[in-house]
């Protein structure tokens, strides 16, 4: 299958370093507890802004809301890109978990042909099924804050080795289309190659209605009915009318219109 096949590292190189990318270092390691970790100890340590780490087995990948998430090697993709997002608001890190989402999104598209959504806040579907989780997080350092974002796509598992049931991969959502499946470098280069442009682009613009818009043209739960876990004792459900310019989830309520900028989604049948 196309995901089992060596991750091409020197490619990825080839066709992403530049001086004037956004991508400065990538580096594949055979296997890890968790890029995350990896990373953010890399940027305590000084590691610029633009640094890639990929692996081909990660052995306590952790997601959202404390999840864990562990995938057999060689059938995934398990990468946490460092960014340092100098002179901007921090009020507006808040997009780079969403942006990553988006970048995905848009890589799935070119890579697979597939018609990948998102789901707020920042996973990635494949129909109702889940290709892809995203989780960022902030990291104090002596050069200032930065962020390290983390990615698990799904590319080559069997309905046996989803870790949810409610998963998909790209080589079972491609069988079903009756298209071929990308191999895990091609998927990796198109995301790096869409972050490339967006990152920058927010970077450099003064406000995110841009990233909204872009945002909103992607997001699946725009115009759904959900529960929204607030928290373990609260459960919001409403009809889902906007992605705010500061991507927050603005819900219709019972008792009228609540803003969340964070929450585990439940999209209702």
């Amino acid at each position: 299958m196309p995901g089992l096949a060596a991750i091409d590292v020197d490619e990825l190189r080839r066709n992403l370093l530049a001086p004037a990318s956004l991508w400065q270092k990538i580096s594949l390691v055979p296997e890890t507890g968790s890029t995350n970790a990896d990373l953010a100890e890399a940027a305590r340590r000084g590691e610029p802004g633009g640094t890639v780490l990929i692996t081909d087995y990660q052995s306590a990948g952790r997601g959202r809301l404390g999840r864990t998430w562990t995938a057999p090697p060689g059938t995934s993709i398990a990468m946490s890109v460092l960014l340092r997002p100098d002179g901007v608001d921090p009020q507006r890190w808040t997009w780079l978990p969403l942006l990553t989402g988006l970048a995905v999104t848009e890589a799935v598209r070119r890579a697979a042909g597939l018609d990948a959504v998102l789901k707020w806040p920042n996973d990635v579907l494949l129909g109702e099924r889940k290709l892809c989780g995203i989780l960022a997080e902030r990291v104090e350092t002596a050069g200032g804050p930065a962020c390290v974002i983390g990615m698990g796509i799904n590319v080559s598992l069997t309905e046996a080795e989803l870790p949810i049931p409610t998963a998909t991969s790209l080589a079972l959502a491609a069988e079903q289309a009756g298209r071929p499946a990308p191999g895990r470098t091609e998927v990796i280069l198109e995301v790096l190659r869409e972050l490339g442009v967006i990152v920058p682009r927010w970077l450099a613009s003064p406000n995110d209605a841009a990233v909204a818009q872009a945002y909103r043209a992607r997001c699946a739960t725009l115009g759904r009915r959900v529960h929204v876990l607030v928290s373990p004792s609260r459960t919001v459900s409403g009809l889902v009318t906007d992605i705010d310019t500061d991507g927050r989830l603005v819900v219709q309520t019972e008792s009228g219109r609540e803003v969340f900028g964070a929450g585990d989604v439940i999209h209702l049948r």
